[in-house]
This record gives C-alpha cells, structure tokens and sequence, in this order.
C-alpha cells in the first residue's frame, strides 16, 4: 500500500504499513480541526498548560513572509562589509538556528564557518585564519555565543582594530529589549532584531539563521518562496503532505516504532538531517515520551536495517527495496525552504498527537544549571572540576565509569562492548563527542562503528546516535533527559593542548567544554542511564586507537 501527498513543492510517499497506522491519527486530526486552528495559531491546540508558551512560540508559522524585511534590513551591514572586504563570515551562536544557517549554506553552496562550541582547538584555527576578512554575526545570548563574542572581541583589538572599525566587525542578532540589544548599542555593533515569538528550535527561516546565511551570499528570499508555496496547503484537510508527516511521527511515537532513523538518499540538501534531528528530538523528548530521531550516514549504513522499533524516513528518492515488509517507511522530496516549513508543522502535529508542548525545554536547563555550578567559583579562579582516577586505561585513552557499570572489563574493546551490552531493552546508545567538530570529524566514524558491533553483540541492535558537544545539549539533550528512559551513553572529552582564555570571565575555553561535559554526564548518572566518560590523553592517537578497538 502507498500513499502520496504532494502539494508546495513538497512531496510525502508513505509505503507498507505506515500507511494503515497512521491513517487513524490523520483522520482524527482532520476531525478536530487541526490544520485550520494550527494555521490560525491557536495557542490551545497542545492544552490548556502549554497555552501561555505556545501563543508566544507560533511566530515561525508567519516567518516565509515576515522575513522578507530581513534584505532591506541588511544592506547596510552588507554593503559596509563588501567595502571592508570582510567576505568571511562566522557565526557564532548554539541552537537549531545555527545549525539550520549551516545547512542553508552547505545546500546553497555558500562559505559560512558555524561556532556553536566550545572547543579551544576549533575556535583557534578559526582565529588564525583569515581575521583581517572576518565578520562575526552573533545570535542569540547562549553561553556560547556570548564567549566567543568576547574571543573575538580581544582577536581584533589585539589585530590593531578599534573603535568603529573594531564595533563594525560584528553583526548581532537579538530580541527587541535583550542585554544583546543593549550591549550592542552601547559599542556600536550592527544590531538586528530577531522574532519575540519565534525560538531557535523553530526558528529555521528567521532572523538568526537567515542573517548570517544572508551576509554568506545566500539568496534567502528564494528560500522564503519555496517555503511560501506549502504554506498555502497547511490548511489543508487533506492534499497536506505537512500534516500526513505529522500523523506519522506521531502515530510512531504512540507506537513501539519510536525511533526514527533517517537518511539522505540523493535529497541534495547537505546538513538538513542535523537540523530535523534536533527538531524532532527537542520539540517531542519529554514527560518519558518523544521519537528517537536517528541520522545515519546513508541507506546502506549500519543501523538502517528495518526492525520493529524502527521508522525509517529517506530525504531524497527512495532505492528500490523489494521484498516482504521491506517497503515499509517514509519518504520526503522538495527544496530546502518548504521542508524547513513541513518539518517544524509536522513537529508540531506530532507533539499534539502525543501529548506534549512542542516549544517547552524543561530537561535542557538541568545541564545548562549543572554547568553553572562547576562554573560559579570565587573571581578570578578557574572552575572547580574534579575528576576520579580512570578504572581503566588503554594506550592514550582513559575510561571513566562506575566499575559495577564496566564489569570488570580489562581491554577497552571489552568496555565498549560492556556498554552496548548495557543498553536497555528498546533502548539506545548516545555517543557524545566533546571535540573539535572539523579537525577531529572522523569521531563521527564511531556511530557507524559501534552500530556494526551491537548487531553482533545483541539479538536486537540497538539505535546508535552521534552528537557534537556541546551542540547536543541544544539538540538531542531533551530528549536524552526528558523522553523515554532507555538511553545509554558513551561521552569523550580530550585534552586540550593549547586553550583560549574567555576575556572577563574566570576560565578558559577548555575549562568551560570541560564544564559542560561534566555537568550533563553528572545529570544523565544522576537519572540513572549507563554512562561511561571515555578521555583522550591524546587526540589524534586516541581516536585512532579506538577505532581500532571498534574494528
């Protein structure tokens, strides 16, 4: 059995079983009214307790046209930019705008560097290369983003810069009324106002994310004109490919089939995967419910196999698959800016499907206070980190976990394979890397890696994510927290060889990641998940060394 729903430029094929799941759920939205009151913002479509957030949060429904001020808002910055010869652009901010700048970029072609880390060995390639062309757009007031925005401030005062010159080197996107805002006044930084109703999660065609990809030569009207044409639809009964995606998240979250394991088969759209990931996860990860999203590498990948607890969803054409049970799934086609716009609305769909407040983050402050405690020390002292002697060591790597945990394990292929082991029933295994997102992407290698061995481990494998921290803790970190129980953990921190003091703030950039590592595994134990810390006395050979333990 095969469904299609296209309309917008977007095109929704649901095959095999799907199909009959989620009909019902599609049909009951149709009945209550959901397209009509979700297209009018009707803040109560989620509950009476989610309605003061929600009618507050439903901005993004308007954003395909509202955000067409943003290019006459912008030539000023832009044209100053062009004359300065200040053709790098990087964006320093956390949250899914970033990553949904980052995947405009990647798809359009167009060089955009994304800071959302804390690594001192990521932030210092990108200060020594290229500074003298460098604008910074800053977004939002993450603790992130408000560090690097002081890096960056001390980089070009000691580059000789001042005054004008040095305040022009920033464009800082904001909410009206913010300490951004002001702060950007008061030293005379390019300021745009971001959406009061709109938040990052969501945010995908607003101010945060179009403005730097806006400054990095994207034409970010053409993405409001893909968008612009699904949105007509979404009031739509029927003919709604975003509310037959949303029937279908959510009849997968009701169901055991609540992990989602998407991959990109030919969609042309680099980076989108990411983006869904921490919508999906963020908006629905809570109250011990939520769907799994769980990006893989692509469709012949470990861990896209189908399985009972699977829902598998392909961005692009769909291979051939034959045989029984095997057409089972979702497929998703059309450009960029529509699925932005059919992803958030599905989103949305889904959370009322199940039963929660898609814009609430109540698990996400737990780190974020966890952090905040390692960090609150007398001034002028650095953050007090104690960590325990490691119950194993193998070459260049330390293995840090409560021993009843590791079982004795005396190799580290042992400890990993300890940990798969310990992955609860319908469960999942996280990996959590703490390193430098482009010197050290290769760490992404360990999903597929430790996919591969669970299916040998376990009579059934357990679903296998990877996360860059700390982006995870703005993606995925809600739902490690607040959705269903059966999560374990693998996270990695490494040394840090050459670390970047944070001007006016007691630590440095490596004493801040450590923090925050720090501070979600002592949240993720305290709600009893397995977690094992894995450390890297040395980077490069560390990683080297557990890949080929992973082999």
């Amino acid at each position: 059995m095969t469904s299609v729903v296209t309309a917008g430029g977007i095109s929704v094929t649901i095959r095999g079983p799907v199909v009959e799941e989620s009909e019902a759920v599609l049909d009951r939205l149709v009945s209550d009214g959901v397209p009509g009151s979700l297209a009018s913002r009707n803040a109560k479509l989620w509950g009476p307790d989610a309605a003061p957030l929600a009618a507050r949060r439903l901005g993004w429904l308007g954003l395909p046209e509202t955000s067409r001020s943003l290019a006459a808002r912008l030539a000023g910055p832009a044209a100053e930019a062009r004359a300065a010869g200040l053709d790098r652009i990087v964006l320093a901010g956390a949250g899914g705008s970033a990553v949904a700048a980052e995947a405009i970029c990647r798809t359009a072609g167009a060089a955009l560097t994304v800071l959302d880390t804390t690594d001192p060995h990521e932030v210092s390639r990108v200060l020594a290369a290229g500074l003298d062309r460098t604008l910074v757009v800053v977004t939002g007031e993450s603790l992130e983003a408000e560090s690097l925005r002081r890096i960056f401030g001390r980089a070009f005062s000691e580059a000789g810069l001042s005054g004008a010159d040095l305040a022009r080197r920033f464009v800082v996107v904001a909410e009206a009324g913010s300490a951004m805002e002001r702060a950007a006044h008061e030293v005379g930084h390019h300021f745009v106002q971001s959406e009061p109703d709109v938040d990052g999660r969501f945010g995908a065609l607003g101010a945060r994310a179009l403005v730097p990809a806006a400054l990095a030569g994207v034409d970010v009207n053409a993405l409001l004109d893909e968008a612009s044409r699904l949105a007509g639809a979404l009031r739509q009964p029927y003919d709604n490919p975003a509310l037959a995606l949303g029937a279908v998240l959510g009849s997968s979250a009701l169901s055991r089939r609540d992990k989602l394991v998407i991959a990109d088969h030919g969609s042309g759209l680099a980076g989108f995967a990411a983006w869904a990931e921490q919508l999906v996860a963020g908006s629905l990860g809570k109250q011990g419910k939520g769907l799994l999203p769980v990006p893989v590498e692509d469709v012949a990948s470990p861990g896209f196999e189908l399985t009972d607890e699977l829902r598998r969803v392909i961005l692009g054409r769909r291979p051939d698959e034959p045989g029984p049970g095997r057409e089972a799934g979702v497929s998703v086609t059309g450009p960029l800016g529509a699925q932005f716009l059919l992803w958030e609305y599905a989103a949305a769909v889904a959370a009322r499907v199940i039963g929660v407040d898609p814009f609430d983050e109540p698990d996400v402050r737990d780190s974020r206070e966890s952090t905040a405690a390692l960090l609150r020390s007398e001034e002028g002292t650095a953050p007090t980190v104690v960590s325990r002697p490691p119950v194993l060591v193998s070459g260049p790597v330390e293995v840090h976990a409560p021993e009843e945990l590791l079982k004795g394990a005396g190799t580290l292929t042992d400890a990993m394979e300890t940990l798969l082991e310990a992955v609860p029933e319908h469960g999942y295994l996280a990996v959590l890397a703490y390193l430098d997102r482009s010197g050290e992407a290769g760490a992404a290698d360990l999903r597929s890696l430790l996919a591969g061995r669970g299916a040998k481990l376990r009579k059934r494998p357990a679903p296998v994510t990877f996360g860059w921290g700390p982006r995870h803790l703005h993606a995925t970190g809600q739902y490690h927290k607040g959705g269903p129980r059966n999560g374990a953990f693998l996270q990695i921190t490494g040394a840090v060889t050459a670390d970047v003091p944070v001007p006016g703030r007691p630590y440095t950039l490596g004493e801040l990641q450590l923090a925050q590592a720090f501070g979600d595994l002592r949240v993720l134990r305290s709600l009893g998940r397995p977690a094992v810390r894995l450390h890297l006395r040395d980077r490069s050979e560390g990683l080297a060394h557990l890949t080929e333990a992973l082999a």
